[in-house]
């Protein structure tokens, strides 16, 4: 796994939490949508199949999951 700084993923932390109807039980959900966000310079669309940084979702994923 590729290593990331600490600021860029408090940055991607804090910006999912403020997505508009962000839920704990989607924390899957918001982190792609994140990463997919930081990788495209867009948010993805319903059928939106381009590839992400799988291992910066993981690490903001383990993130997430370590602050619950």
């Amino acid at each position: 796994m590729a290593n990331y700084s600490e600021t860029l993923i408090k940055e991607l932390f804090v910006k999912v939490q403020e997505y508009p109807r962000f839920s704990k039980g989607e924390i899957e959900k918001f982190c792609w949508m994140a990463v997919h966000e930081y990788k495209h310079g867009v948010l993805p669309s319903e059928y939106d199949i381009r590839e992400i940084d799988e291992g910066l979702y993981l690490k903001l994923l383990e993130e997430f999951k370590s602050n619950i």
